[in-house]
């Protein structure tokens, strides 16, 4: 198979969809990599890096589409690159579909198949390729959120972790998933006060032996988490429904009643954010002030950190890319249906039911 990796575009959008070690793995296996020029950059690999793995290297993304079969990305397609995608296409990236409708319409008007990683599955009813990044992004959480603490970033001034006859911080994670577990641990090594949130209460167990005495859990009730917002410094949102929209779990009333200068980080924000007052940002304008509170929602947290991002992805996403080179998607979805969970778009149609459910659209199960 043609496996084509365009340089991405989003905005500070550094990663990249194959490393060379991943191409020299494809190409092993038989496969022909078509790389687009400086594509690696942004983590410090040069196009002759590439070439010695064993990729083509080609200067536009338009060459890369029209000479691939299968494209592999971080980032959503933008509109410019949804215009060269075919029919014959398959698409292999993170998508989130369920809070953007002209991408969704745009992938079904493409005819390509679109594989998301985040609806792929595991054994145990895990998210293997959301997982990687769902774990930088919960630790940047704690990282980005005691930075915009800091007066001088407009924050309240606190220190998270507190020094010697001053109290802590208090961060208040809703979530107790991979996001909101890593982000627990990071706060925790800073010395903050920290509260876990979830509705899970077996989730809830496990943290707590996990934690010991380091943190605190609580049941996510509405009640519970209008204290918890009011009395933190520090909110993070974790929160998870797989290909869905995020529930909107902090309410604009609720944000009123928070301290000025504390710092509110939307890890969800790629599935829609859950918090009221969120809407995406970028890594070029990355906070924005609603009632005094600093809300830091950037839709790819991941990329600020690019290298290890993109290795982490790729550790995670290669076994797969392999499978869908060596096979074909449909043959590769009907032998794996972990792998089948994450198709979101086929011949037109929207695949994933939740997606769309949020987005109005009609739903067709493929049947392979």
């Amino acid at each position: 198979m043609r496996v084509g990796v365009p340089k991405e575009i989003k905005n500070h959008e550094y990663r990249v969809g194959l490393t060379p070690p991943s191409v020299a793995e494809l190409v092993a296996a038989g496969h022909e990599v078509i790389v687009e020029t400086k594509a690696g950059s942004g983590i410090d690999f040069e196009d002759d890096d590439y070439v010695a793995a064993g990729a083509r290297i080609v200067g536009t993304p338009a060459e890369v589409f029209a000479q691939s079969d299968m494209i592999v990305k971080v980032k959503e397609p933008q509109a410019s690159e949804i215009a060269l995608l075919e029919p014959r296409h398959l698409l292999f990236t993170y998508l989130h579909l369920a809070a953007d409708k002209p991408q969704a319409e745009g992938l079904m008007k493409s005819g390509a198949t679109c594989i998301a990683y985040e609806t792929v599955t595991a054994p145990n009813g895990g998210l293997p390729l959301l997982k990687p990044m769902s774990e930088v992004a919960g630790r940047m959480s704690v990282q980005v959120g005691a930075h915009y603490l800091e007066k001088e970033q407009g924050g309240r001034g606190i220190l998270l972790g507190g020094v010697p006859g001053v109290a802590p911080a208090k961060v208040a994670i809703l979530g107790g998933g991979i996001s909101g577990i890593n982000a627990a641990q990071m706060a925790v090594g800073m010395r903050a006060d920290v509260t876990i949130y979830d509705i899970n209460m077996s989730r809830l167990a496990e943290l707590d032996m996990f934690f010991s005495s380091q943190i605190k859990t609580a049941y996510a009730s509405r009640a519970a988490i209008a204290s918890a917002v009011k009395n933190a410094h520090l909110v993070i949102g974790a929160v998870l429904v797989p290909g869905a929209a995020a529930p909107k779990l902090v309410t604009r009333e609720m944000v009123k009643t928070m301290k000025r200068g504390a710092v509110m980080v939307d890890i969800a924000i790629d599935q829609g954010g859950c918090f009221e007052t969120s809407h995406a940002t970028t890594h070029q304008d990355p906070v924005f002030e609603v009632d005094g509170v600093i809300h830091y929602c950037v839709a790819n947290m991941p990329g600020a950190v690019a290298r290890t991002s993109a290795f982490a992805l790729n550790n995670a996403t290669l076994p797969f890319a392999l499978k869908l080179a060596n096979l074909g998607a449909e043959a590769a979805m009907a032998a794996d249906p972990h792998l089948a969970n994450g198709l979101n778009v086929y011949k037109g149609k929207i695949a994933f039911q939740a997606v769309a459910d949020d987005l109005g659209l009609p739903f067709e199960k493929w049947n392979g």
